[in-house]
């Protein structure tokens, strides 16, 4: 058997730490990279007698995250979620369990795919240890250190339920809920210091045939390691069924350096953790009035920015994402009010603006199109010129003429494009067989020959007229 006869199942947990000021429970600061130990207080570090006050801030940011995935937002309760961990202090978790915050959202991909969401819950995060010695795991370590900074930073954590079908679509879904995370300012989401983390719990089944033995993969802190440990994972599995063994739920680790997920410990179930309400917080109940006004203070998301732009440009979503993504979508809509060509200032923003619009003013970009358009300007000449633009500014037309740059006459360009071909028969020959490969070549000798003043459309063009007619 091979791959292609088993289908993969993979549901991701991402946890991501809120925005706050202060952590969930307590005014200690929420601050990444501060000295170890130095943000903390008798309530986040589970002192006996200390009692939790919940952060405003951090139920408002929750809600947003939920109305920005397509959530109901349900009364709910905080639960203790017992366990020993060496950097819980309290050993027990705040959590919420079965009355989450909210439930059963879903999440568009840029390429139209819909995952659903199961729940977005509250919770506060452990604190972090650093374990010295042996590569940093801690069988191998000498010691170990607990920095209970993070200790109390709220979290929500986000549940997809398993509709995950290729290791590609993970990554986009962590894309786009990191896009809309930073859109809605809930948070930084920055996964290389851990303020967004994710678990993949990944299974393999025949088409048809019920959902298999899920393993779950822990604390993957790149899109890279999460595609790479969710391919793994999935071999792993077909190996061990295709040769009669059965799948163990566990919890499993992913280790960069060999590419490989390794055995961290046995899968829990609810009933390990002792779930009961905790005592000392009250029920959150937001009422209609507070939903409406965080719904209203929404940002327009990436999923309506793709659709928005891609309808002025006249193509997909999917093909105005990057675009979308580096956050140049309403400089190219202004620029397109300014009179700028559609499909001209997407290819720029998406292929030549990748550090952003610098000095770039939007009537000299939309005028850079329309001079391109027109065929003032080659588009080899056009990306020169912005390049000028984004690093200067200035007026379009006055920097081509500063360089020299005009359209080339057609005839003109003809003459040194049937040079070409006759002193390269046979790449010519190859042409016109289908080759298409062999366009590269001769538009690259024709840009050579005319100092890059040719248009490559044109060239294309003229090729083709020459083969049809000989």
């Amino acid at each position: 058997m091979s791959e292609s006869d088993w289908e993969l199942v993979v549901g991701l947990e991402v946890h991501v730490e809120l925005a706050t000021a202060t952590k969930i429970f307590c005014g200690c600061r929420n601050q990444f990279g501060d000295e170890p130990n130095t943000n903390i207080c008798p309530v986040c570090l589970g002192l006996p007698g200390s009692l939790p006050v919940l952060n405003h801030q951090a139920v408002e940011l929750a809600m947003r995250i939920g109305l920005a995935l397509n959530c109901h937002v349900e009364p709910s309760i905080f639960h203790r979620k017992n366990y020993f961990y060496p950097d819980m202090p309290k050993d027990y978790q705040v959590s919420q369990y079965d009355e989450p915050i909210n439930l059963d959202g879903s999440l568009e991909l840029p390429d139209g795919t819909t995952i659903g969401i199961e729940r977005a819950h509250l919770e506060e995060d452990t604190g972090k240890s650093t374990h010295v010695g042996g590569g940093g795991r801690i069988h191998d370590a000498g010691y170990s250190l607990v920095d209970y900074n993070r200790a109390g930073v709220p979290l929500v954590e986000i549940v997809s339920r398993p509709d995950i079908r290729s290791a590609e679509h993970a990554r986009a879904y962590v894309n786009e809920l990191r896009a809309i995370l930073l859109a809605t300012g809930a948070s930084d989401a920055k996964m290389e210091e851990g303020s967004m983390r994710v678990d993949a719990n990944v299974s393999v089944h025949k088409p048809g045939d019920p959902y298999g033995t899920r393993c779950e993969i822990k604390n993957l802190n790149s899109t890279r390691s999460l595609g790479r440990a969710i391919e793994y994972e999935m071999r792993r599995q077909i190996d061990l069924l295709e040769t009669g063994e059965r799948i163990v739920q566990e919890t499993r680790h992913w280790n960069e350096d060999d590419g490989r997920t390794h055995t961290l410990r046995s899968k829990e179930e609810a009933y390990d953790y002792r779930y009961f309400p905790e005592p000392d917080l009250v029920p959150i109940a937001p009422d209609a009035a507070w939903q409406a006004a965080v719904r209203t203070a929404l940002p327009v998301l990436p999923a309506a920015r793709r659709v928005r732009l891609a309808a002025a440009c006249g193509v997909t979503p999917a093909e105005a994402g990057v675009v979308v993504e580096r956050d140049l979508d309403g400089f190219v809509l202004d620029a397109i009010a300014a009179g700028g060509v559609p499909a001209r200032l997407l290819v720029h923003a998406e292929n030549n603006l990748a550090d952003g619009a610098g000095q770039l003013d939007v009537g000299a970009f939309a005028a850079l199109t329309t001079l391109e358009a027109d065929g003032a300007l080659t588009a080899t000449q056009a990306k020169t010129v912005l390049g000028e633009l984004v690093a200067s500014g200035g007026d379009p037309a006055a920097i081509a003429a500063a360089k020299g740059f005009e359209a080339m006459d057609d005839s003109a360009l003809a003459a040194v494009v049937d040079e070409l071909i006759a002193a390269n028969p046979e790449p010519f020959a190859r042409f016109k067989e289908g080759d298409q490969k062999v366009t590269g070549f001769f538009v690259g000798q024709v840009m050579k020959a005319t100092q890059g003043k040719a248009d490559g459309k044109v060239v294309t063009r003229l090729l083709h007229e020459r083969a049809a007619g000989s």
